[in-house]
């Protein structure tokens, strides 16, 4: 049973999927590792430590491999390198991207997309959203904190006081909970909205204000899998009403809703940005699936009329230490279960419903439910 680990074609990635503790705890496992050389450099982990935990490094470390783990899809001069059957695991992006999926079942590979692990008790350390998102909120606060012109927390000096900043954080899903945290931390006072009432005790207890229109709609605002249902026309009018009240009063404002497979919800009008005080800022989390804030850019600072939209994308890339630290160990925990500890070989359970929630080709076709091909 042979584990590659696999350098990320793209030079915007720089997280790993593999640490050394995790290359150890698969060699304990029965496992043989290698690691393409210059995979983890960019996240502070030389080859010499990959060495050093039981690796070999190896350039086609990933040709003869039974397992290959990554932290993005494979493009195609990487699936023309993996043997037939192989597993290969990585945060996939299937939505809209049919030609993708196409290739890989071409490719004759296994492919696991981990961002569809279910969110049930069992799989919660493998929950790759969950991880990387938490790290992706704290970032948001650090990027917003960075682009304001004022300190966040209220300071009483003999020179005179400086107020607390007001952040304003819309979409409470787990990086909108780590932003919360982060900016009451450093001393912001915190408002918080998002569509889902059960997300209202989780705003209090971490001592923010919640802010939202609390209609018949907004009790029945969340699908059974705990994510944020699309709102009626009418509801999305109301609450942005109350957005743009709220919105023109506030110093920071972070946006984090998503809705898988569609693309981000406008939440942050440009008539909202020109009413904000110059000096104010504006983070986007959702700028890769085209932005919560109108106007925000990919990868850029964007000043309109002095309010600043910051869009830089990857936000848990840009801690890759511990964003790889944290992915690792969901690959680790959920190939753990692929694996008979007792014969130390790779063991599939192709009706576990972690497999069957994640797999998304295998056997030259793609097999999951919710990508087949549209029939013409």
């Amino acid at each position: 049973m042979k584990i590659a680990v696999q350098k990320e074609t793209d030079p915007a990635e720089p997280r790993v999927a593999a640490t050394p503790e995790t290359v150890k705890k698969f060699i304990a496992l029965g496992a043989t590792v290698a690691v393409e050389p210059g995979a983890g450099v960019k996240s502070g982990v030389p080859d010499g430590e990959f060495e050093a935990a039981g690796a070999s490094l190896s350039a086609d470390a990933a040709g003869d491999a039974d397992i290959v783990l990554r932290v993005k899809r494979p493009d195609a001069g990487d699936l023309g390198k993996y043997k037939p059957g192989a597993l290969v695991i990585a945060i996939m992006d299937p939505y809209g991207n049919d030609a993708a999926l196409k290739a890989m079942a071409g490719a004759n590979v296994a492919s696991f997309a981990m961002e569809l692990m279910p969110r049930i008790t069992r799989a919660q350390s493998m929950d790759v959203l969950s991880s990387q998102a938490n790290l992706a909120g704290y970032r948001a606060v650090i990027d917003g904190s960075s682009e304001y012109c004022r300190a966040l927390p209220m300071m009483m000096t003999a020179a005179g006081t400086v107020p607390a900043a007001k952040i304003f954080v819309m979409g409470v899903g787990v990086a909108g909970l780590q932003a919360i945290a982060t900016a009451r931390r450093m001393g912001g006072i915190v408002t918080a909205t998002d569509v889902r009432p059960a997300v209202k005790e989780q705003v209090q207890s971490l001592g923010a204000k919640f802010i939202a229109v609390e209609d018949e709609e907004f009790k029945q605002a969340e699908t059974a899998g705990g994510y944020a249902k699309e709102m009626s026309k009418e509801y999305q009018a109301k609450q942005a009403a109350l957005v743009a009240d709220h919105i023109k009063k506030q110093d920071i404002v972070i946006t984090t809703a998503l809705i898988p497979g569609r693309p981000a919800p406008r939440l942050v009008s440009r008539e909202m940005v020109a009413s904000m005080r110059p000096g104010s800022v504006l983070v986007d989390l959702a700028v890769e699936r085209g932005g919560n804030v109108e106007g925000a850019e990919p990868n850029k600072v964007v000043e309109i009329g002095g309010v600043k939209i910051v869009g830089l994308a990857n936000g848990a890339g840009r801690l890759a230490a511990s964003a790889s630290s944290l992915y690792a160990k969901n690959l680790l925990t959920f190939i753990e279960t692929m694996i008979d500890k007792k014969e130390k070989k790779l063991a599939v359970n192709w009706d576990d419903e972690l497999v069957k929630a994640t797999l998304l080709t295998r056997d030259g076709a793609i097999v999951h439910p919710g990508f087949q091909p549209k029939s013409a």
